[in-house]
């Protein structure tokens, strides 16, 4: 496996993220051990916060939840996933599935033994975190969704992913920072979006935000249509809290909360959340106001 890493350098000064990396050796399928980035901060010993971003995104997603967590007394780790980030990059496309996605995590959260945790996801973040979930429940306390959800293949994914998913392949340049700002509704500035543009510094390291859209579960006989199902039989009986927090001004995930609400147990009687003038890319829209709803969530925890 031919693994790619960022430079340090691309990642210094980048507007309103002055947060160290930390990193952890993970590995999959018996496979080479890759250096995972995340950023940590807050009280070891309080409830962590796994905060996951998704594509083609990386932890300066969260720059503006991290702060209100922490001043609260929570813990907030926020990984980069593989091919993401300051994380390794594997250059062959054939190294990302979504089942080595999900053992690179498992392998994070095991080695910092995060317990008692709160799941804050978007995109990407859903469909890894809540496998997570699904698997290790008692790990987890709660889990705030926001525009993601778990697809099993059984789904019409709808225009918007499938127009998204055709672009992402047919795209001689992924145009990263002009994705991502596409995706909200306030505009970001050039700095910003230099800032999502860091971890690429070439065609070449970008393999893994070119296979995500097409590791979305899209047909029944997807590969891992089985083991999302699976976690959904584990989901359908989740009774802990289950709290959406989804953009009003997002075409891919729209109408996603109503159904995990529906779905999940723990969802009943919860204060969902409608954030307004909000996009896909609902912490760069919303960022203290997703960072207000895991802070309520949490002082209602045992």
């Amino acid at each position: 496996m031919e693994i790619l890493r960022t430079p340090e350098a691309r990642f210094a000064s980048l507007p309103g993220f002055h947060y160290a990396a930390r990193y952890v050796e993970v590995r999959a399928d018996g496979g080479p051990a890759l250096r995972m980035a995340y950023v940590d901060e807050g009280d070891r010993s309080a409830r962590p916060v796994l905060a996951l971003h998704g594509e083609p995104t990386w932890g300066y997603l969260y720059r503006r939840v991290v702060a209100p967590l922490r001043v609260t007394g929570l813990r907030v780790v926020v990984p980069d996933l593989i091919g993401f980030g300051r994380s390794d990059k594997p250059a062959a496309r054939e190294d990302y599935t979504y089942a080595r996605h999900v053992q690179w995590l498992t392998d994070l959260v095991e080695q910092l033994d995060l317990r008692d945790a709160i799941l804050l996801c978007q995109d990407w973040g859903g469909l890894l975190g809540l496998r997570l979930v699904a698997a290790d429940p008692d790990r987890f306390a709660a889990v705030v969704a926001s525009n993601t959800f778990l697809p099993t293949g059984d789904q019409d994914l709808g225009e918007s992913f499938a127009t998204w998913r055709r672009f992402s392949q047919e795209a001689d340049e992924l145009p990263i920072g002009a994705i991502v700002s596409a995706g909200t509704v306030r505009q970001l500035t050039p700095a910003e979006v230099a800032a999502y543009e860091a971890p690429f510094p070439d065609e070449a390291h970008k393999a893994g935000a070119r296979q995500f859209p097409l590791l979305v579960p899209a047909s029944p006989d997807d590969p891992e249509a089985p083991a999302n199902r699976a976690a959904w039989e584990v989901l359908s009986r989740w009774e802990r809290p289950f709290l959406t927090a989804f953009g009003d001004s997002d075409p891919i995930t729209a109408g996603a909360d109503a159904a995990l609400q529906r779905l999940i147990p723990g969802a009943a009687g919860q204060p969902h959340v409608t954030l307004e003038r909000t996009g896909h890319f609902s912490p760069e829209d919303a960022g203290a106001r997703l960072a207000g709803v895991v802070v309520e969530l949490s002082g209602h925890l045992r």
